[in-house]
């Protein structure tokens, strides 16, 4: 089967972008193609930015270097689907506008097909639970930065009764729950898992060092908070 440069490069790409190696004759039996073709395919790759590891020999092998992204043309229509409407969800639950600037980025990088696709789905989706506003992708960020480092962050929080203290926690889990963004983490000074509202954190601070993970109490975190509700602040 007859392919052109292009559609070949970006089959290539889409075999590639796991991450694993793959050898080089499995690579060109895929794409119908031969081993002396493929190999000026990767260096077509290559001169556009992209690192690729080859292996030489009789098993040949590639592998695309992680970090790198995808070109969005690789995007199929249920993608492009799934993305835009999480999208719009988030843009109801965040108090500033990066899922509406992430949107409009989408929009202009998207081939003309996926563009449609794209705009169909953001005027045919509505979301009327926005009760997480108050919520900022930097605080979310900043949280799951530290989640993912085993790190700890200072913030302030105000309760339900307006009272403002400073917290020293460290995160455990951003948590989805009756359409409100909590965070449950582990409260150093009170010594003790709790719950808290994101719509009511703000000054979120990293405080550096290196810090023991500490097991969560229950294997389920909904059932955690079923029980309980992690006993609130």
């Amino acid at each position: 089967m007859h392919r052109d440069s292009t559609a070949r490069a970006l089959s290539l790409l889409s075999l590639l972008q796991s991450g694993v190696e793959r050898s080089g004759p499995g690579l060109a039996s895929r794409l119908q193609i031969s081993e002396r073709t493929l190999r000026r395919d990767m260096t077509r790759l290559r001169q556009l930015g992209y690192t690729i590891d080859a292996r030489p020999g009789p098993g040949s092998t590639y592998q695309l270097r992680p970090g790198l992204a995808m070109p969005p043309l690789l995007f199929e229509d249920e993608e492009i689907t799934a993305v835009v409407a999480g999208l719009r969800w988030v843009q109801a639950q965040l108090a500033d506008d990066a899922a509406t600037r992430a949107l409009t980025k989408l929009g202009q990088v998207l081939p003309e097909r996926l563009r449609r696709r794209a705009a169909a789905t953001d005027l045919a989706t509505e979301v009327l639970d926005g009760s997480g506003r108050g919520v900022t992708a930097h605080t979310v960020g900043a949280v799951a930065d530290a989640v993912a480092a085993d790190g700890r962050i200072r913030f302030a929080y105000r309760d339900q009764h307006g009272r403002v203290s400073s917290r020293l926690i460290d995160p455990y889990r951003h948590v989805l729950n009756g359409g409100r963004w909590y965070l449950v983490g582990y409260d150093i000074d009170r010594d003790d898992w709790r719950t808290f509202r994101f719509d009511r954190v703000t000054g979120v601070e990293r405080v550096h060092g290196s810090y023991r993970r500490r097991p969560f109490p229950d294997d389920s975190i909904g059932r955690w908070l079923g029980a309980d509700f992690g006993r609130g602040p």
